[in-house]
């Protein structure tokens, strides 16, 4: 069996597409999935499975339990470590609230965020590699336009973000 995370994109914000985790569990446990745990409030969820893909079985599942279509980006155990693994940026020296981690569904091409004048959204800044990007916002991340600039890009992708803490804590659940 192959242990996943899975991060559902815009869950339980604002009051809005409400997924009670403990449901989430019974949920992913009654598609045969085990040790299924769930961290925070926020769609973060870690499991094993044999199946190769699921995050469209869970995209489903969720959908005709909770009456809400979110995307669910899932990643194996290996590669949620490898994505922390890459960070570009200083992790150790940066507050964990402060850095976030864009999970990106498909990989976009290498110039794909090239548009994206660093300068203007200076002193937060980004770093694309692979299927993540990776932020750092310094005053926080609650005025910042950045990632509603990197959201806007064409064509556009599907993501989620996480911030470090909660990166580094499904690394820990995940095994």
């Amino acid at each position: 069996m192959t242990r996943y995370a899975a991060l559902l994109r815009g869950v339980n914000v604002s009051g809005r597409n409400k997924v009670p985790m403990a449901e989430l569990r019974e949920v992913m446990k009654g598609l045969g999935w085990g040790d299924v745990r769930t961290y925070l409030q926020s769609g973060n969820a870690v499991f094993s499975t044999d199946d190769p893909r699921p995050g469209p079985v869970l995209e489903r599942a969720v959908a005709e339990r909770f009456g809400v279509r979110v995307p669910c980006l899932v990643r194996t155990s290996v590669q949620l470590r490898a994505v922390a693994a890459a960070c570009p940026l200083p992790a150790a020296e940066l507050d964990p609230a402060k850095l976030l981690v864009l999970f990106l569904e498909e990989e976009p091409d290498p110039g794909h965020f090239a548009g994206l004048d660093a300068a203007a959204y200076a002193p937060d800044e980004f770093r694309h590699v692979g299927r993540a990007v990776y932020c750092h916002f310094p005053h926080g991340m609650g005025r910042s336009r950045l990632v509603t600039a990197l959201e806007a890009t064409r064509p556009k992708l599907t993501m989620t973000g996480r911030n470090w803490r909660t990166v580094q804590r499904l690394i820990e659940l995940a095994g």
